[in-house]
């Protein structure tokens, strides 16, 4: 029985102290260590502790804690966290290494991908449901087969089977077990020959679609191309890691067929985001950026939408704020979801979102001056705090 199972879903309720100030709350997590206020005012040696959370996820499947940066090493490249991989070591999404100074891509190739899928009925409770073309009807007829919900139709859900973060809130923690056994494989091919007519969607999420984007942009190539025309919108749920190079593809795809990159900012604070993912906030933000500013390229569709966890005690006001006013900064009616947290995975000690923290979220982010903004899983939501 894996170790996270010890917290119990009531062990939230309890009071914990911070280990560096000593301050107490339910909504400090004894997984973290720390409170938000010590990751912000003394991140060095907050982030000594809240890191330690992050070594027992790792180990528990056999993954790197840190993205490698041998200077000898292989650079891999294919997302931001650019690892440097030593001889006979692992990238840090476990799918890449080195052999003899050449980099062998275990999966994540158009020939073979970790991945799983599967037919979501439509309209669906995808994070951007509330406005894509599946369940409006949006961008009718060029993107859209109705003028409302595309009911009938389905949307192609692949689930990828690895990540460049360690979230410890994770809850499709299970893409580590497919890291850990490589399987299932899956080819490019394999994965469109699963696109029937009566798919109007795919969207790649995991896990996290950016380590594997070769095999996923390959799939959607070949997808597209045998749909002949008719409407195929190709989406993307991503932590946003990409490599700027790999991320204009994605974009050109999305674009071109009515799609959309969905974004999950996690937080603005880059020591809030590494105690929360182990990993430092990297390129997300100029990533971000640059698809904002593709969006311009097609006004009736939203190409961009980001969302946001409402991780008790760490993503509070301040945090959807400042992520608010940067997206606020491109376009005002950028659509953006603030998202109702549960107890998942390592992080288990927190309570679920309560209504005063996401009334306080949405007020903030209305506050700086953002028109589009969505509450999600609003049936999590209750007084807990």
């Amino acid at each position: 029985m894996w170790k996270f199972l010890r917290y119990t879903t009531s062990s939230w309720k309890r009071r914990k102290k911070c280990k560096l100030c000593g301050r107490e709350s339910i909504v400090i997590s004894n997984v973290i260590g720390v409170c938000v206020d010590c990751l912000r005012d003394e991140p060095r040696e907050a982030l000594k502790i809240a890191m330690m959370a992050h070594e027992e996820s790792r180990e528990m499947f056999n993954l790197l804690l840190h993205p490698p940066k041998d200077p000898q090493g292989a650079m891999c490249g294919l997302c931001d966290l650019e690892c440097r991989i030593p001889e006979g070591g692992r990238g840090f999404c476990g799918l890449v290494e080195n052999k003899g100074g050449r980099l062998v891509r275990l999966a994540g190739t158009p020939d073979r991908g970790i991945v799983q899928w599967y037919y979501d009925p439509l309209p669906t409770n995808c994070v951007a449901g509330w406005f894509c073309p599946a369940s409006t009807g949006l961008g009718y007829p060029k993107y859209a087969y109705k003028r409302g919900a595309e009911r009938g139709y389905y949307n192609l859900a692949v689930f990828y089977g690895a990540c460049n973060l360690d979230c410890l809130f994770c809850q499709n923690w299970s893409y580590r077990e497919m890291v850990a056994s490589l399987k299932p494989a899956k080819s490019a091919e394999e994965l469109a020959r699963a696109v029937n007519e009566k798919v109007s969607c795919i969207c790649f999420f995991g896990g996290d679609p950016s380590p594997q984007v070769v095999h996923a942009l390959a799939a959607a190539k070949i997808a597209v191309e045998k749909a002949r025309g008719r409407i195929l919108r190709i989406c993307w749920e991503t932590n946003g890691h990409f490599n700027p190079n790999i991320l204009k593809s994605v974009v050109n795809l999305s674009l071109e067929t009515g799609g959309i990159v969905k974004f999950d900012l996690k937080a603005w604070s880059p020591p809030v985001y590494e105690a929360l993912t182990g990993v430092e906030l990297g390129k997300v933000y100029e990533n971000a950026s640059y698809v904002l500013q593709r969006a311009q390229e097609r006004p009736e569709v939203p190409l961009f939408t980001a969302s946001t966890l409402l991780v008790p005690g760490y993503v509070d006001e301040y945090e959807v704020r400042m992520v608010a006013r940067f997206l606020a900064s491109y376009d005002r009616d950028t659509p953006y979801s603030l998202l109702a947290f549960h107890p998942d995975y390592l992080l288990n000690d927190l309570p679920p979102t309560s209504v005063s923290h996401a009334k306080a979220a949405l007020r903030a982010a209305r506050e700086e001056g953002l028109r589009n903004v969505n509450l999600g899983n609003e049936w999590l939501l209750g007084d807990y705090y």
